[in-house]
């Protein structure tokens, strides 16, 4: 089954950006837990999935990355609309609990919006091992088609940012060819999970976005 993909929006409880990337941009959230870096959707190598990831807490350098880990108080929730009204009509919840990643759905959620309801009785439920800094990437395969992982990643954002400047500054014209990666060598805590086409619903083009929400 084909679907296509709008990425509306990157969300947590008190940032709001419109790109698919802000990278510590905010500083209300800049440093915590719930700071949302990138968020990607896209068909997965096998073409009947497809793959979600959010990518948390950047940007940690490589110290930071050996003792970084996700925070048990902060849930990491896929959205996806599949009516094109812009709410919510399934998710997949992310939390940490010890050194496993606990995911729950794709299933309607109990609420829309910021106030959520971690799917505790959801029949889509797994856990893979979190990956530690370094070590091979831990990978698991559910019984229904679903892939995970959580763990730190490279970052995969590429900008030059020096240069960004001094072309916004009127000291350069253009981007250096090839560029300087300002985050080379940096890292972020990423969750990924991908999903067969099968599970979220017969429309063939569905709207995603990523939020996280902090345990109150």
């Amino acid at each position: 089954m084909k679907k296509n993909i709008s990425i509306l929006s990157i969300i947590s409880i008190i940032s709001i950006s419109l790109i698919s990337s802000d990278h510590i941009d905010s500083s209300f959230i800049r440093g915590q837990s719930s700071d949302i870096a990138d968020f990607y959707a896209f068909q997965g190598e096998d073409t009947r999935n497809l793959t979600f990831i959010a990518n948390i807490q950047g940007i940690l350098s490589p110290e930071d990355s050996e003792a970084a880990n996700f925070d048990q108080n902060v849930v990491i929730q896929f959205n996806i609309d599949t009516n094109n009204d812009n709410i919510e009509d399934l998710v997949i919840q992310a939390v940490r609990r010890g050194n496993l990643m606990w995911f729950f759905g794709p299933e309607k959620p109990t609420n829309t919006g910021s106030e959520i309801q971690i799917l505790q009785n959801s029949e889509v439920q797994d856990f893979v091992r979190i990956t530690p800094y370094m070590e091979n990437q831990i990978t698991k395969n559910s019984e229904r088609g679903l892939k995970y992982f959580a763990g730190v990643t490279d970052d995969p954002f590429f900008s030059d940012m020096s240069t960004f400047f001094a072309i916004k500054d009127g000291r350069k014209t253009n981007f250096n060819n090839p560029g300087n990666d300002t985050w080379s060598g940096q890292n972020v805590l990423s969750t990924v999970v991908e999903v067969p086409k099968s599970l979220l619903g017969d429309s063939e083009t569905i709207n995603a976005w990523v939020t996280t929400h902090r345990r109150q």
